[in-house]
């Protein structure tokens, strides 16, 4: 499944370069996911935590750096994730690029997002929709680091540790996508 998405980070190019070399910190920031490790200069360990319903699902995942062209603003990671009881996993390889917006940057994410076993039964639209969410939180988290004091960009990065819960999680997507279809285009006048 690929995902596209976007968002604007009020920081120079550089500036959000750094941070997202900086994968120890930025791990964090991804809702319910926790670094665990570096293995070496570019692969680290992570945990990640979804709760669906009674389900509760743990994986263990491992990140590698593939790919960074900071003259052309270009990362690309990999992510493999197993399900610490074996009930299945994923592998998502994840492009990064950044250009120059207004007085900020536009970070704009591609992914290649392959399920297994019990995470890869839930339905294609649901994923789309808490993927969007994922990314809008990440997005918060990373605006925090560029731009809060210190202790502000701590209880963001706080506040994203706790597990995902998947169903209020996808209820508040789902939600939110059927809101963004009954809007008015702006500009429109009522009937």
């Amino acid at each position: 499944m690929l995902l596209e998405s976007s968002f604007d980070v009020p920081a120079s190019p550089e500036q959000a370069w750094d941070l997202l070399m900086d994968v120890p910190r930025v791990i964090p920031c991804m809702p319910g996911t926790t670094f665990t490790e570096t293995v070496g200069d570019s692969a680290w360990k992570a945990r990640l935590e979804i709760k669906l319903g009674p389900v509760s699902l743990a994986f263990a995942t491992d990140v590698e750096r593939e790919e960074a062209d900071r003259e052309a603003m270009r990362a690309i990671l990999t992510a493999t994730a197993r399900e610490v009881r074996g009930r299945g996993g994923g592998r998502a390889r994840i492009e990064s690029t950044l250009t120059p917006s207004g007085g900020g940057t536009r970070v704009v994410v591609r992914t290649d997002l392959r399920l297994t076993g019990t995470v890869a039964q839930t339905r294609a639209g649901l994923v789309e929709a808490v993927s969007a969410r994922l990314v809008q939180s990440f997005a918060d988290c990373l605006e925090a680091q560029l731009a809060a004091a210190p202790a502000e960009a701590e209880a963001a990065v706080a506040a994203q540790a706790r597990p995902v819960r998947g169903f209020s999680f996808a209820l508040r997507a789902l939600l939110a996508k059927l809101a963004g279809k009954f809007r008015r285009p702006s500009g429109s006048t009522a009937p």
